[in-house]
């Protein structure tokens, strides 16, 4: 890199910090922006915006009376009004409110996490969730989640193998009612829902074969970095012979499913779901995630699934919901491929942490020990594991390194204005010397799935989530060593320790591995920065990640240590010299020789051509 592109790129530095400083918005400007969101909000919500203006003005305004009787009269008229007490079905795992206003669970609570600042976690709660049916009858469209219903009991506990139902029922005269059938188990995730409905056929409107299954819900922040929060959260779902599928993560989204079965979908978060299983399929429906202004919100999801709805009889279809976290042995027992929406990578980096990093993070954490402990083993093992690749890398780079006084020898006679020559020249040295000039990059490119791998594995690793160690209070979140006060493109508002050892440890691996290839020019400085620019990338990532990566860099320095006793120069001069010594018969040339002398052999007749036909052009003028 000469002086002047790297004076180019610090003053890109420059700029790029300089206007993000100065491009900050005022208070003034946040103030606004927030009062501007405000109104936005109520207006979406259906409330009047009021200004200073006119608050006086619709204080004179007076409120129209309720035509009680007229209300009464409607559809499902004695369901308007009712009891706002919810009734609380709990486990060991779970404690759910179930309101009478739509007969719908209005909150979740799981007992055995907290948020990131130690509060309860409540999976949902509040008015911006919606749970019901949706349908015409006498000429109007019904919500049930408007409706209130009558519970069958009241509060119900159980525990360890017990099991309890509750009946939440909506009336609508004498025989004709809809049912939520609420089941719960002592130790368990789940929460049963049949949806059954009696004598309906002559109230709902007979050109409608299905019921609008409605379920919005808006859910709140649980972690530390919203913006990795929203980057793992979307809605899921499973459908047909297409199998599972997902939303958009980074940008809104809603989706028509018209395309077979709809077996589940669910609401994901980082850490956590809230999914619906259709133990018949829903017949089809859409989904939408939406990303909100809202520092505190993650995400707004909303479905709008089809149930059958026979037309003689009753109808019954069962369902169950899941409320639990996202680790990969409790959603695998869930059936339905449930565990797929936990993203391990693409293909092949999916298998690799599927069915081989997986299985050995699991046996390890039968020992009881720390994850901190854990990832150090994990390390150890797969290290040790790709030890001969390792091996023939630095080997191959040592001969490489032996061999670079003669190739530069070679450059010195034949110059740099016929790289094909040079090349050419390059190919009989290794040829004879028997070197493969791709022997050190092929074993490192064989290692590099799996250090990819664990790019998706531990950021989507339940287990780490709130799990201290040194300085890192959260093994599932970045450490934040330092605040800026202020946003830095690609950096962020803070420095993550352990990531600057992790970026510190890969400059010092840079350098000795230079010093062991013999890079030069372009190559050398390449080497320097990209692990500048994961910096930037990583610092937002998971301490554990950086952890990771920090103890393969140790490791890796005390595997080429150990190597470099087994692995001396003036030996691998000396083979050098005997292989040049053997006629060319008993020299078996790589694949990589080959394709190189073929590729020469068809420029230089490319290039004889040309020069006949140029001859001939010539001649004619």
């Amino acid at each position: 890199m000469d002086r002047n592109t790297f004076t180019g790129l610090f003053l890109i530095l420059i700029i790029l910090v300089g206007s993000t400083y100065l491009m900050q918005p005022s208070d003034e400007d946040i103030k606004r922006e927030k009062a501007k969101q405000t109104q936005d909000s109520l207006a979406r919500a259906g409330q009047p915006v009021k200004s200073p203006a006119t608050a006086d003005t619709q204080k004179t305004v007076s409120t129209p009376k309720i035509d009680s009787a007229a209300i009464l009269a409607g559809p499902f008229g004695s369901a308007n009004s009712g009891s706002s007490t919810p009734v609380v079905l709990e486990n060991e795992k779970l404690k759910i409110e179930i309101s009478p206003k739509g007969g719908r669970i209005s909150s979740v609570q799981l007992k055995d996490f907290q948020t990131y600042t130690k509060q309860p976690l409540i999976m949902f709660s509040g008015e911006g969730n919606r749970f019901g049916l949706i349908f015409g009858a006498a000429g109007k469209n019904i919500s049930t989640n408007d409706l209130y219903f009558t519970p069958s009991g009241s509060s119900v506990s159980v525990s360890q193998g017990d099991s309890a139902s509750l009946t939440m029922r909506l009336n609508y005269s004498e025989g004709q009612y809809i049912d939520y059938i609420y089941s719960l188990k002592g130790d368990s995730y789940n929460v049963g829902l049949t949806i059954a409905t009696q004598g309906m056929q002559d109230v709902v409107a007979p050109t409608q074969q299905h019921l609008t299954l409605n379920w919005e819900t808006v859910l709140k922040k649980k972690e530390k970095d919203l913006a990795s929060e929203q980057q793992y959260s979307t809605a899921y779902y499973n459908q047909g012979e297409a199998g599972v599928d997902h939303l958009e993560r980074l940008e809104s989204e809603k989706k028509e499913l018209t395309e077979g079965k709809i077996k589940w979908f669910s609401f994901k978060q980082h850490f956590f779901s809230n999914i619906l299983i259709a133990k018949n399929g829903f017949d089809k429906g859409d989904l939408a995630v939406s990303t909100s202004a809202d520092l505190n919100i993650v995400k707004s999801f909303a479905a709008n699934m089809q149930i059958p709805f026979a037309r003689q009889g009753a109808t019954s279809f069962p369902m169950e919901f899941y409320f639990g976290p996202n680790q990969i042995n409790i959603l695998e027992k869930q059936g339905f491929d449930i565990d797929k929406q936990i993203d391990l990578g693409y293909w092949p980096l999916k298998y690799i942490n599927r069915w081989v990093v997986l299985p050995v993070f699991n046996f390890l954490e039968r020992f009881g020990w720390g994850y901190g402990l854990i990832i150090l083993v994990l390390t150890i093992v797969l290290k040790t594991v790709l030890l001969p690749l390792t091996y023939k890398s630095y080997l191959s780079m040592a001969k490489m390194r032996v061999l670079k006084p003669e190739m530069d020898e070679i450059k010195a006679k034949v110059g740099d204005d016929n790289p094909t020559l040079l090349q050419q020249e390059y190919l009989k040295l290794y040829k004879k010397a028997g070197v493969n000039p791709l022997g050190g990059c092929l074993p490192m490119l064989l290692q590099l799935p799996i250090i990819m791998a664990f790019f998706f594995f531990f950021p989507n690793l339940f287990e780490l989530r709130q799990r201290s160690f040194l300085w890192m209070e959260d093994l599932s979140t970045y450490d934040a060593f330092f605040q800026l006060g202020f946003q830095l493109p690609f950096l962020g508002s803070h420095v993550s320790l352990m990531c600057i050892l992790m970026t510190i440890s890969t400059l010092i691996y840079t350098y000795f591995n230079n010093q062991v290839s013999g890079a030069t020019g372009q190559m050398k400085y390449i080497g320097y920065i990209t692990p500048i620019i994961f910096f930037g990338v990583l610092n937002s990532y998971p301490s554990g990640l950086n952890y990771y990566y920090f103890l393969a860099n140790m490791l890796t320095f005390a595997q080429q240590y150990i190597i470099r006793m087994f692995v001396n120069d003036d030996k691998i001069h000396a083979q050098i010299q005997e292989n040049k010594k053997k006629p060319a018969s008993e020299k078996k040339k790589s694949g990589f020789q080959q394709r190189m002398e073929d590729y020469m052999r068809q420029q230089q007749q490319i290039a004889a051509a040309k020069g006949k036909e140029a001859g001939k052009t010539g001649k004619k003028k």
